[in-house]
């Protein structure tokens, strides 16, 4: 081949005993950490707790393994993974969906806000920066492993992903480097989350506002990238099951930022009573109330203990003169 890029990296970077360290592994672990960063500071810069905001991360990354793997499982290979449903937890063979993983996001959040007494808008807006880098370190990871690889281009800028063309028997072919369109797309939609939130006043920013360009701007991003893709099933079909699933969360975000247009309300409205709800929810803040409860009750008491004996002294006084 005259032009192109070879790409033949082997992905595992080392072998730990019956453990593999990978690449992949070590750009998810970081996407999870930056993610959380992000979070923790859009939380307290809220007036949440620390607390709360370290409670999600749980929470956060057991619905995106979850819900990832379910969503490729169900969405793009039903057939194997319902004749054999135990390899559903096969996590380390690969296999996972980043529409999978937005759905498990969405539900768990939902739980925890009612859990929390949160406003849902609001945790949507707060997670839609996480949102943007998990998308964009996810196709980074697919890009070392080399796959969920591009279609064959004729274009000077194409990838030959020599172990992906061993492992389906087929001879050196370049492809669209689509993991890398849409790395860069997830940065895009990031960097744009970052102006709009600070152009908007930040805590003044109406409520939705991130969340609906979140699911906008990395939706069509993600129909978009689809036409360069590898079909990974519907090959007959005029489009590609990412571009079916990406329809729902694009109108979705359409409709969104038309309810922010309208509304406008401040994310800041109302925000120490909201804290406050929140707040009594937290184990750590009632055991807190519960301890400063008792001490005034016990200052309290001391205070009646003592006026009581100066007065029981002052009696016996007036006896003795």
């Amino acid at each position: 081949m005259e032009h192109g890029f070879v790409w033949d990296l082997d992905p595992v970077i080392a072998y730990l005993g019956p453990l593999q360290l990978r690449y992949y592994g070590i750009i998810f672990a970081s996407m999870l950490y930056i993610g959380f960063i992000i979070w923790r500071k859009q939380m307290l810069r809220g007036g949440y707790s620390l607390d709360l905001a370290e409670r999600f991360l749980i929470w956060g990354v057991l619905a995106v393994l979850i819900g990832a793997r379910l969503g490729h499982c169900f969405f793009y290979e039903p057939e194997r993974y319902l004749a054999d449903p135990i390899t559903i937890l096969h996590f380390w063979k690969g296999g996972l969906a980043s529409h999978g993983a937005t759905v498990g996001l969405v539900v768990t959040m939902a739980l925890f806000c009612k859990k929390y007494n949160l406003r849902y808008l609001e945790v949507l807006d707060r997670m839609s920066m996480p949102s943007a880098v998990g998308a964009a370190a996810v196709r980074l990871g697919n890009f070392f492993n080399s796959e969920i690889v591009g279609r064959p281009t004729d274009g000077t800028w194409g990838v030959d992903f020599v172990r992906y063309n061993a492992m389906m028997g087929e001879p050196s072919t370049l492809r669209h480097p689509s993991q890398l369109y849409e790395f860069f797309m997830g940065m895009f939609v990031l960097l744009a989350l970052y102006l709009a939130d600070k152009w908007a006043g930040k805590e003044k920013r109406p409520l939705g506002l991130l969340a609906g360009l979140f699911l906008v701007l990395y939706f069509a991003g993600r129909f978009t990238v689809e036409y360069f893709k590898e079909f990974q099933t519907l090959e007959d079909s005029a489009l590609t099951m990412g571009q079916y699933l990406s329809i729902i969360p694009f109108t979705a975000g359409v409709v969104l930022l038309g309810r922010v247009a309208v509304k406008r309300i401040p994310t800041d409205e109302g925000r120490e009573e909201r804290i406050a709800a929140t707040n009594k929810k937290l184990p750590s803040a009632a055991s807190k109330s519960e301890k400063s409860a008792g001490l005034t009750k016990k200052t309290s008491g001391g205070k009646h203990a003592s006026a009581k004996s100066a007065k029981s002294g002052k009696s016996k006084g007036k006896k003795r003169n």
